[in-house]
């Protein structure tokens, strides 16, 4: 296949956890047969250094004529004061919307060899394997009016929450399908018992559900499931819910994981497939070479399994990246008693070596 990559690694840790995502996307097409092309753009931060928008005409339209977008991370405290469209933040938001993508899936697997990596008890979190479907272009994120009146101590800020029946029923149709593949669960999350919008979202996914017998369907209100999560993460397969608690509700997920440095997502159901990690361009870690690449080059085999059907080569990769961690080698957000601590860059090298290894050939030489 020809497969025409949009690569965006905007700021902090994104930039070097991008490269070791390039890499081993070129490694899989190497062991293919693939030809990959991909071509880098500005956006959030480093687009507003150089060209004063956090994201350019040239950007958006590059991940328009693309097959799939590859995002690293934006934003720094640099730019906390910038009104609201010149803030980095604001670009990854436009380009959701742009591409259409509604549907975020955010896994939370944990491998076994990083049970002990997560501040949870092993007899808790051991077992735990999730999927967070959160809608991702409604919500408090997207409503309008939105804004800022009055002044001095009469100054207040609102926003708006709204959904329409037809964007919760396409993300519960995503949730629902997802869950025949795994457990066959889904556990919606509201705030019914306060917000309207919560009531309306209980009322449709109830209504979806009844054409997905073979899923069972229960509901929980966020402020429990966030507690839920912590005390039996092992009784959730795939937890449903809109765009503000699914934000937060996943990056609690990624500590179930052992870090958030493990969390890839995809965003789909649009023009374009948007893949990236789940957190943030840690600024205070960039240009160190310590950042865990994992969850972007999980990111990529999301990307090569929903944008272009290539199953098998995502099973590989992350069959590498599960190799890998079983033979102890860790970047330094996942240290362990007893584990070797690699840079970014040799655990992107230690991927691709994985990658290109033939099946038939030892697993002796996987050592570091």
């Amino acid at each position: 296949m020809d497969l025409r990559i949009a690569i965006l690694p905007g700021d902090g840790i994104g930039p070097e956890v991008t490269g070791q995502a390039v890499k081993a996307l070129q490694a899989i097409g190497q062991r293919f047969g693939h030809n990959i092309e991909t071509t880098s753009h500005l956006i959030g931060g480093a687009a507003l250094d150089t060209v004063g928008v956090p994201l350019p005409d040239e950007t958006l339209q590059a991940c328009l004529e693309s097959d799939a977008v590859l995002l690293g991370a934006v934003g720094a405290p640099k730019y906390d004061s910038n009104p609201p469209k010149l803030k980095p933040e604001s670009a990854l938001l436009e380009l959701r919307k742009q591409l259409g993508v509604f549907a975020n899936l955010r896994p939370a697997f944990l491998y076994s060899s990083l049970v002990d990596a997560s501040p949870l008890k092993r007899e808790i979190v051991e077992g735990t394997d999730i999927l967070v479907v959160r809608e991702l272009t409604g919500g408090l994120y997207f409503g309008q009016p939105r804004g800022f009146e009055g002044e001095g101590a009469d100054e207040r800020a609102f926003n708006t929450m709204a959904y329409s029946a037809y964007e919760v029923e396409r993300i519960a149709r995503i949730a629902f399908a997802a869950a025949r593949k795994r457990r066959g669960k889904v556990t919606s999350v509201d705030k019914a018992n306060v917000l309207e919008t919560s009531q309306l979202w209980r009322r449709v996914v109830t209504g979806i559900a009844a054409e997905y017998s073979d899923v069972r369907l229960e509901h929980m209100y966020v402020d429990n499931c966030s507690m839920q999560l912590i005390s039996r993460p092992r009784d959730f397969d795939v937890i449903l819910t809109e765009n503000l608690f699914g934000d937060i509700l996943s990056d609690e997920a990624a500590m179930l994981t052992g870090s958030i440095g493990m969390l890839a997502s995809a965003s789909i159901g649009g023009r374009k497939g948007l893949y990236e990690p789940v957190h943030g361009s840690a600024p205070d870690i960039a240009g160190q070479n310590k950042a865990n690449p994992l969850a972007t080059i999980a990111s990529v085999a999301m990307m090569l399994r929903y944008s272009f059907n290539l199953a098998q080569e995502a099973d590989e990769i992350e069959a590498a990246i599960r190799d890998t961690l079983d033979l102890g080698l860790r970047t330094a957000d996942i240290a362990t008693a007893g584990s070797t601590i690699l840079s970014t860059e040799e655990m992107g090298d230690q991927i691709c070596r994985r990658l290109l290894l033939v099946a038939s050939e030892s697993r002796s030489l996987y050592s570091v």
